[in-house]
Protein backbone atom coordinates (compact mmCIF):
# COMPACT_ATOMS: atom_id res chain seq x y z
CA UNK A 1 0.00 0.00 0.00
CA UNK A 2 3.31 2.00 0.35
CA UNK A 3 6.26 2.78 -1.87
CA UNK A 4 8.49 3.01 0.81
CA UNK A 5 8.90 1.67 4.25
CA UNK A 6 7.58 3.03 6.78
CA UNK A 7 9.45 4.37 9.91
CA UNK A 8 7.75 3.85 13.52
CA UNK A 9 6.14 6.90 13.45
CA UNK A 10 4.24 6.41 10.67
CA UNK A 11 3.12 2.96 12.20
CA UNK A 12 2.30 4.46 15.24
CA UNK A 13 -0.14 6.45 13.31
CA UNK A 14 -2.10 2.75 12.55
CA UNK A 15 -1.98 1.72 16.21
CA UNK A 16 -5.19 1.18 18.41
CA UNK A 17 -2.97 0.60 21.61
CA UNK A 18 -4.84 -1.76 23.07
CA UNK A 19 -5.59 -3.38 26.56
CA UNK A 20 -8.62 -5.67 27.09
CA UNK A 21 -7.10 -8.22 30.08
CA UNK A 22 -9.69 -8.64 32.53
CA UNK A 23 -7.29 -8.04 35.23
CA UNK A 24 -7.08 -4.80 33.77
CA UNK A 25 -7.26 -1.37 36.36
CA UNK A 26 -8.12 2.25 35.84
CA UNK A 27 -5.05 2.89 37.02
CA UNK A 28 -3.42 0.40 33.98
CA UNK A 29 -5.85 2.48 31.37
CA UNK A 30 -4.33 5.97 32.77
CA UNK A 31 -1.07 4.71 32.25
CA UNK A 32 -2.01 3.27 28.64
CA UNK A 33 -2.96 6.56 27.75
CA UNK A 34 0.26 8.70 28.80
CA UNK A 35 2.25 5.81 27.01
CA UNK A 36 -0.12 5.97 23.72
CA UNK A 37 0.59 9.95 23.34
CA UNK A 38 4.26 9.92 24.08
CA UNK A 39 4.22 6.58 21.36
CA UNK A 40 2.29 9.01 18.82
CA UNK A 41 -0.25 6.13 18.16
CA UNK A 42 -3.99 6.58 16.93
CA UNK A 43 -6.21 5.41 19.23
CA UNK A 44 -6.35 2.97 22.91
CA UNK A 45 -8.65 0.62 22.72
CA UNK A 46 -10.22 -0.62 26.17
CA UNK A 47 -13.25 -2.52 27.80
CA UNK A 48 -16.34 -0.43 27.76
CA UNK A 49 -16.24 -0.93 32.27
CA UNK A 50 -13.06 1.50 31.87
CA UNK A 51 -14.32 4.57 30.71
CA UNK A 52 -14.94 7.22 31.05
CA UNK A 53 -10.99 8.08 30.50
CA UNK A 54 -9.44 10.89 30.93
CA UNK A 55 -7.20 12.05 27.54
CA UNK A 56 -5.65 15.77 27.87
CA UNK A 57 -7.22 18.16 25.19
CA UNK A 58 -4.64 19.08 23.23
CA UNK A 59 -3.76 15.05 22.99
CA UNK A 60 -4.13 13.53 19.24
CA UNK A 61 -5.68 10.52 20.48
CA UNK A 62 -9.44 8.39 20.15
CA UNK A 63 -10.55 6.59 22.06
CA UNK A 64 -11.94 3.36 20.93
CA UNK A 65 -14.14 0.45 22.63
CA UNK A 66 -15.23 -2.50 22.66
CA UNK A 67 -18.71 -4.41 21.98
CA UNK A 68 -20.03 -7.97 22.47
CA UNK A 69 -16.34 -8.93 23.41
CA UNK A 70 -14.66 -11.59 22.77
CA UNK A 71 -17.23 -14.33 21.90
CA UNK A 72 -19.83 -12.07 20.07
CA UNK A 73 -23.10 -14.05 21.62
CA UNK A 74 -24.73 -11.08 22.82
CA UNK A 75 -27.94 -10.57 22.13
CA UNK A 76 -27.99 -7.39 19.36
CA UNK A 77 -29.94 -5.30 22.22
CA UNK A 78 -27.34 -6.18 24.55
CA UNK A 79 -24.66 -4.84 21.97
CA UNK A 80 -26.70 -1.88 20.87
CA UNK A 81 -27.23 -0.66 24.82
CA UNK A 82 -23.66 -1.42 25.08
CA UNK A 83 -22.39 0.83 22.43
CA UNK A 84 -24.98 3.58 22.94
CA UNK A 85 -23.21 3.65 26.60
CA UNK A 86 -19.75 3.53 25.55
CA UNK A 87 -20.40 6.55 22.49
CA UNK A 88 -22.37 8.63 25.86
CA UNK A 89 -19.16 7.80 28.08
CA UNK A 90 -16.52 9.22 25.41
CA UNK A 91 -15.98 6.51 22.97
CA UNK A 92 -14.68 7.74 19.45
CA UNK A 93 -14.68 4.47 17.85
CA UNK A 94 -16.80 1.10 18.29
CA UNK A 95 -14.73 -2.21 17.90
CA UNK A 96 -18.13 -4.73 17.73
CA UNK A 97 -18.11 -8.67 17.86
CA UNK A 98 -20.31 -10.41 15.25
CA UNK A 99 -22.23 -14.27 16.58
CA UNK A 100 -18.84 -16.12 14.46
CA UNK A 101 -21.68 -19.21 14.81
CA UNK A 102 -23.80 -17.45 12.94
CA UNK A 103 -21.69 -16.58 10.36
CA UNK A 104 -20.41 -20.75 10.60
CA UNK A 105 -24.39 -21.53 10.01
CA UNK A 106 -24.10 -19.43 6.97
CA UNK A 107 -26.98 -16.77 8.55
CA UNK A 108 -25.29 -13.38 7.37
CA UNK A 109 -28.65 -11.87 7.20
CA UNK A 110 -28.69 -11.82 11.12
CA UNK A 111 -24.75 -11.06 10.85
CA UNK A 112 -25.80 -7.84 8.99
CA UNK A 113 -28.85 -6.92 11.03
CA UNK A 114 -26.95 -7.53 14.30
CA UNK A 115 -24.31 -4.79 12.52
CA UNK A 116 -26.65 -2.55 11.72
CA UNK A 117 -28.22 -2.70 15.42
CA UNK A 118 -25.06 -1.56 16.66
CA UNK A 119 -24.31 0.99 13.80
CA UNK A 120 -28.31 2.34 14.99
CA UNK A 121 -27.34 2.84 18.41
CA UNK A 122 -23.88 4.44 17.67
CA UNK A 123 -24.18 6.52 14.30
CA UNK A 124 -22.06 8.96 12.47
CA UNK A 125 -19.44 10.32 13.30
CA UNK A 126 -18.37 6.93 15.82
CA UNK A 127 -16.62 5.26 14.08
CA UNK A 128 -17.64 1.11 13.74
CA UNK A 129 -15.57 -1.64 13.12
CA UNK A 130 -16.55 -5.05 12.74
CA UNK A 131 -14.82 -7.94 14.03
CA UNK A 132 -15.47 -11.13 12.05
CA UNK A 133 -12.84 -13.38 13.60
CA UNK A 134 -11.31 -14.10 10.63
CA UNK A 135 -8.98 -17.09 11.36
CA UNK A 136 -11.98 -18.94 12.63
CA UNK A 137 -13.97 -18.58 9.08
CA UNK A 138 -13.56 -20.05 5.44
CA UNK A 139 -12.50 -17.46 2.95
CA UNK A 140 -16.12 -17.58 1.28
CA UNK A 141 -17.08 -16.94 5.26
CA UNK A 142 -14.94 -13.62 5.40
CA UNK A 143 -16.28 -12.77 2.02
CA UNK A 144 -19.71 -12.83 3.43
CA UNK A 145 -19.79 -11.29 6.73
CA UNK A 146 -17.09 -8.23 5.04
CA UNK A 147 -20.23 -7.86 2.69
CA UNK A 148 -22.51 -8.27 5.71
CA UNK A 149 -20.60 -5.22 7.49
CA UNK A 150 -20.63 -3.21 4.87
CA UNK A 151 -24.10 -3.67 4.13
CA UNK A 152 -24.86 -2.69 7.55
CA UNK A 153 -23.02 0.89 7.58
CA UNK A 154 -19.57 -0.28 9.35
CA UNK A 155 -16.74 2.18 9.00
CA UNK A 156 -14.04 -0.95 9.36
CA UNK A 157 -13.89 -4.68 9.39
CA UNK A 158 -11.42 -5.90 11.96
CA UNK A 159 -9.75 -9.53 11.82
CA UNK A 160 -9.61 -10.85 15.42
CA UNK A 161 -10.31 -10.58 19.32
CA UNK A 162 -6.69 -11.48 19.97
CA UNK A 163 -8.84 -14.14 22.16
CA UNK A 164 -10.03 -16.69 19.63
CA UNK A 165 -7.64 -20.13 20.08
CA UNK A 166 -7.82 -20.44 15.92
CA UNK A 167 -5.51 -17.04 15.96
CA UNK A 168 -5.36 -13.79 15.00
CA UNK A 169 -4.71 -11.88 11.94
CA UNK A 170 -2.66 -13.30 8.37
CA UNK A 171 -2.02 -11.48 5.44
CA UNK A 172 -4.09 -13.71 3.83
CA UNK A 173 -7.04 -12.62 5.82
CA UNK A 174 -5.96 -9.07 5.60
CA UNK A 175 -5.59 -8.77 1.70
CA UNK A 176 -9.27 -11.03 0.90
CA UNK A 177 -10.99 -8.22 3.61
CA UNK A 178 -9.46 -5.28 1.23
CA UNK A 179 -10.62 -6.93 -1.52
CA UNK A 180 -13.94 -7.68 -0.61
CA UNK A 181 -14.48 -4.22 0.98
CA UNK A 182 -12.54 -1.68 -1.53
CA UNK A 183 -11.38 1.17 -0.83
CA UNK A 184 -13.59 3.34 1.05
CA UNK A 185 -13.89 0.66 4.24
CA UNK A 186 -11.00 -0.07 6.30
CA UNK A 187 -9.26 -3.06 7.35
CA UNK A 188 -7.73 -3.37 10.65
CA UNK A 189 -5.39 -5.99 11.68
CA UNK A 190 -5.69 -7.52 15.46
CA UNK A 191 -4.37 -10.11 16.97
CA UNK A 192 -0.45 -11.19 17.27
CA UNK A 193 0.78 -8.05 15.75
CA UNK A 194 3.77 -8.18 17.50
CA UNK A 195 7.09 -6.72 15.51
CA UNK A 196 7.46 -3.89 12.86
CA UNK A 197 7.71 -6.31 10.20
CA UNK A 198 4.83 -7.54 10.86
CA UNK A 199 2.72 -4.55 11.01
CA UNK A 200 4.62 -3.22 8.07
CA UNK A 201 3.59 -6.48 6.14
CA UNK A 202 -0.26 -6.16 7.56
CA UNK A 203 -0.55 -2.58 5.82
CA UNK A 204 0.98 -3.71 2.70
CA UNK A 205 -1.39 -6.16 2.48
CA UNK A 206 -4.26 -3.21 3.49
CA UNK A 207 -4.63 -2.93 6.59
CA UNK A 208 -5.37 0.60 7.85
CA UNK A 209 -5.45 0.50 11.45
CA UNK A 210 -3.62 -2.31 13.19
CA UNK A 211 -4.86 -3.62 16.98
CA UNK A 212 -1.40 -3.71 19.28
CA UNK A 213 -0.86 -4.68 22.73
CA UNK A 214 2.63 -4.15 22.85
CA UNK A 215 3.39 -1.28 20.84
CA UNK A 216 6.06 0.12 22.05
CA UNK A 217 8.52 -3.10 21.82
CA UNK A 218 6.88 -3.65 18.22
CA UNK A 219 7.87 0.46 17.41
CA UNK A 220 11.37 -0.02 19.35
CA UNK A 221 11.48 -3.33 16.81
CA UNK A 222 11.81 -0.54 13.80
CA UNK A 223 15.58 -0.55 15.51
CA UNK A 224 16.37 -3.23 17.08
CA UNK A 225 14.15 -6.03 15.54
CA UNK A 226 12.38 -6.53 19.14
CA UNK A 227 9.26 -8.38 19.83
CA UNK A 228 6.18 -7.72 22.02
CA UNK A 229 4.45 -10.44 23.28
CA UNK A 230 0.41 -10.28 23.09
Amino acid sequence: MTDHELTAAEVARYIDFTLLKPEATHADVAALIAEAIELGTYSVCVSPSMLPVTVPLEADLKVAVVCGFPSGKHSSTVKAVEAAEAVKHGADEIDMVIDVGAAKEGDFAYVQSDIAAVRAAAPAPTVLKVIIESAALTDEEITAACTAAVAAGADFVKTSTGFHPAGGATEHAVALMRETVGSSVGVKASGGVRTIEQARAMIAAGATRLGVSGARALLAGAATGGESGY
